[in-house]
């Protein structure tokens, strides 16, 4: 073989093996919408410097708006992933469970009374009481998936359907607001800091999963239940205490966006907070060519497929789709994604991909 065929061949493996690698199709779909964005209106990657209404700079643009909104969906998407890997199916009561630790954050700081002049309780107390009661729910769905073996959306069903007449009810039908300016800093930005803090937030939740991953055998576990729950309780592992643990982490993840949603108004809307949210990290897993039948996954790509559907998202509010017609264009999405994921779709350019490996080695 000559030196010129062996840097094609080189380079024919190079580009098979980025292909094959998990994070390059929501890195494709991403590079897809910038070079729309760039041909569209090169002025959506303007970010410029800027100051609120208390005088403190802040960055604004089209990518800090991904950035921002992109956070609450990539820490989502943590939990998400690891429900769908260990349980095979999906909780469709996200949005639903983020009204309730919203609700229950606001309830604390308010007391009884809805709008209090000082805050009833610290932050961090309400917050955790937020964690505790959303990792419950968490719990509850876990339990009916893992010991009742419902399919996870119906058994999630329940709490889709009933979550925000609870979070109506735990405020007593009232809407809390808090005039405390502090509350703010964590939807919204810290005084001195241009960057939204939920980006930094999402960054710690980020390290905070990698470490965990890294460390512990929670990624191990999670897709040996996902792959073959039989063959991992013939090693020892218990697959309904990983599928509950996995529901917990995503109720511990829905508790961190319920603070970054009710920061942000200083208040909280019951029918609108979180709607359709839950769809959207569903569709970042997906992106991340994760299998929404379980198994192995890749957290990575599920994080990076969720600020692509973010920018997907901004983009098509940019073009000025009405917010009706969004859900329209992601079901379009999650088409191509279910095609392209389908094992006899992956069979089929697999077999391609050899038979022409095959023809080259020939010629």
């Amino acid at each position: 073989m000559g030196k010129g065929e062996t840097v094609k061949a080189n380079n024919t493996n190079f580009l098979m093996k980025l292909v094959r690698n998990q994070c390059f199709i929501p890195l494709a779909a991403l590079l897809l919408l910038v070079v729309i964005n760039l041909i569209a209106d090169p002025g959506f990657f303007k970010i410029s410097l800027g100051y609120n209404a208390a005088g403190n700079p802040v960055l604004s643009g089209f990518l800090i708006t991904i950035l921002d909104s992109g956070s609450e969906l990539a820490i989502l998407a943590i939990g998400m992933t690891l429900v769908t890997a260990a349980s095979g199916g999906q909780d469709i009561s996200v949005g639903a469970a983020v009204a309730i630790a919203g609700s229950v954050l606001l309830r604390v700081l308010c007391g009884d009374n809805s709008r209090p002049e000082t805050l009833q309780a610290p932050i961090i107390v309400a917050f955790l009481v937020s964690c505790v009661v959303a990792m419950l729910f968490g719990a509850f769905n876990g339990v009916l998936v893992a010991y009742f073996k419902i399919q996870p959306m119906i058994a999630t069903l329940i709490l889709f359907t009933a979550g925000r007449s609870i979070a109506a009810w735990i405020n007593n039908n009232e809407l809390p607001v808090i005039s405390d300016p502090s509350f703010k800093y964590y939807g919204e930005f810290i005084p001195g800091i241009p960057i939204p803090t939920p980006v930094f937030i999402a960054i710690a939740c980020i390290v905070v999963i990698g470490i965990v991953l890294k460390v512990t055998n929670l990624r191990i576990y999670t897709q040996a239940v996902g792959i073959n729950q039989s063959s991992s309780r013939l090693n020892g592992l218990n697959p309904a205490f990983i599928k509950v643990l996995s529901f917990v982490i995503l109720g511990l993840c829905v508790a961190v966006v319920g603070l970054i949603k009710v920061s942000r108004i200083s208040s909280i809307n019951y029918s609108v907070i979180a709607k359709d949210i839950e769809m959207d990290a569903i569709l970042a897993v997906a992106l991340g060519g994760n299998a929404l039948s379980g198994g192995k996954f890749n957290m990575t790509a599920s994080i990076i497929g969720a600020y692509v559907i973010q920018f997907l998202t901004t983009t098509l509010y940019k073009f000025q789709v009405q917010s009706d017609a969004l859900p329209a264009y992601k079901a379009a999405v999650v088409i191509i994604l279910v095609v392209v994921s389908a094992p006899t779709v992956r069979e089929y350019f697999s077999s391609l991909t050899k038979k022409l490996k095959l023809s080259k080695e020939v010629a």
